[in-house]
């Protein structure tokens, strides 16, 4: 299933490049199609370079599923912690 604007929900919001990294390897792995959203913090803050920002903090991901997938892929998710 093609996830897009209008059918798809957040499953998870993370700072780490390593979860997300997880996340997206245990979707892939069932089969569950999935959406990300990065975002560069200190852009969105303003900021020109990301000196003094610690380093996990500097990128967001969001992690979208099609609706019809949300309640697997959570469990899914949940499970691998």
């Amino acid at each position: 299933m093609v996830v897009n604007l209008l059918n798809r929900r957040e499953l998870i919001l993370t700072q780490s490049m390593e979860r997300q990294a997880e996340i997206r390897s245990i979707l892939s792995a069932n089969g569950i199609d999935y959406l990300i959203k990065t975002i560069n913090l200190p852009n969105q803050w303003g900021h020109r370079s990301s000196l003094g920002i610690h380093s996990d903090c500097t990128y967001e991901y969001k992690i979208y599923v099609h609706k019809k997938d949300y309640e697997k892929a959570d469990y899914l998710i949940k499970q691998s912690n």
